[in-house]
């Protein structure tokens, strides 16, 4: 029988008076991609390192480790003039459907969240080899509907906190949203101190309703596929919603970006999202700028303070002509 989502069981973290938080806006930036320098992968997560430098997952890599990009942002514009990979740096373990990925600047580590397995570990930066810690993920939080685990993972400095979520709702919830189960998504967006690697916090998060009508697809998700937790104590949940029709012609993917504030005081049973920017990838048979942006992370700020955000996507190592799209927005 499924169970109920009680906020009484949530956990909310301390809510301080906080300083009044300016609304953000949004600016897209072209699509690029660098054929010659970024081979074909299926890129789910993306940290920035600092510089023009980047760690970046793969779900199907060879191996369990991560992979070190640079990619170069023009400090006024904000749009993406160069990136190459170059190294990739494993732990020696076999592919655990690594997902999300978020940089720890204090202990110079890497964690990775796999869906293989739902745990969230940490590696060293420098040789890729497991530390030993791992985010203390509840038991009864590492259940998932297959495919549908832990895609997402952010950390924040300032903040201290890891933030991660399933991609889908999980069983103790209901069931996922899908092309004959339409319905909104029920999430659980957690967050984990740095120190203790313990959960602090869960909030209930509500999707939209899925825009597709179809029944049948040729390939069909609808679920979260990375957050970014934000200096000022706010995290930015990227909806993803993707459709392949039968014949191909008319794939879509439809991306929302929604800004959560963990840190007011919550007024129903779902935390309250503001929508930052939502935008449609194609493949129209003409026209091909069809992307699954997985991965999304901060990159530097611009010359006139504003911040860029950086996304990459999985192509299903170039699946049917498909592109490794990288882009960023700016957010002011």
């Amino acid at each position: 029988m499924k169970k109920s989502f009680v906020l009484a069981a949530l956990l909310p973290l301390a809510v301080a008076a906080q300083d009044i938080k300016q609304e953000l806006h949004a600016e897209l930036k072209a699509q690029v991609e660098f054929p010659a320098t970024v081979p074909a992968g299926n890129y789910s997560g993306i940290t920035w390192l600092g510089g023009n430098e980047y760690a970046v997952v793969c779900d199907k890599a060879r191996a369990d480790g991560f992979f070190i990009f640079h990619i170069n942002i023009d400090p006024d514009t904000g749009v993406i003039s160069h990136a190459y990979n170059n190294e990739f740096r494993s732990s020696g373990y076999a592919n655990r459907d690594m997902e999300g990925i978020a940089f720890m600047p204090k202990d110079t580590t890497i964690f990775i969240s796999g869906e293989g397995d739902n745990s969230i570990k940490e590696y060293e930066l420098k040789t890729g080899k497991y530390t030993g810690r791992e985010l203390n993920v509840p038991d009864s939080l590492r259940q998932s509907a297959p495919n549908y685990g832990f895609e997402s993972l952010t950390y924040n400095a300032k903040q201290r906190h890891f933030w991660t979520v399933s991609e889908s709702t999980m069983p103790i919830d209901g069931k996922p949203s899908s092309l004959k189960n339409k319905h909104q998504n029920v999430l659980r967006l957690l967050c984990f101190d740095d120190s203790s690697l313990d959960m602090v916090g869960m909030y209930a998060y509500l999707m939209d309703y899925p825009e597709a009508t179809a029944e049948s697809s040729n390939g069909y998700c609808h679920g979260v596929s990375d957050l970014c937790a934000l200096d000022d104590g706010r995290v930015l949940v990227m909806e993803r919603e993707l459709f392949v029709p039968p014949l191909r012609i008319g794939a879509w993917v439809n991306n929302k970006i929604y800004v959560v504030d963990p840190t007011e005081k919550m007024t129903g049973k779902f935390i309250e999202k503001k929508l930052l920017v939502e935008f449609k990838t194609k493949f129209t048979g003409f026209k091909n700028t069809f992307a699954n942006f997985e991965g999304m992370c901060l990159g530097p700020k611009l010359n006139d303070g504003r911040q860029t955000l950086v996304l990459i996507c999985d192509s299903q190592n170039q699946l049917k002509k498909l592109k490794d799209w990288i882009m960023t927005i700016v957010i002011d």
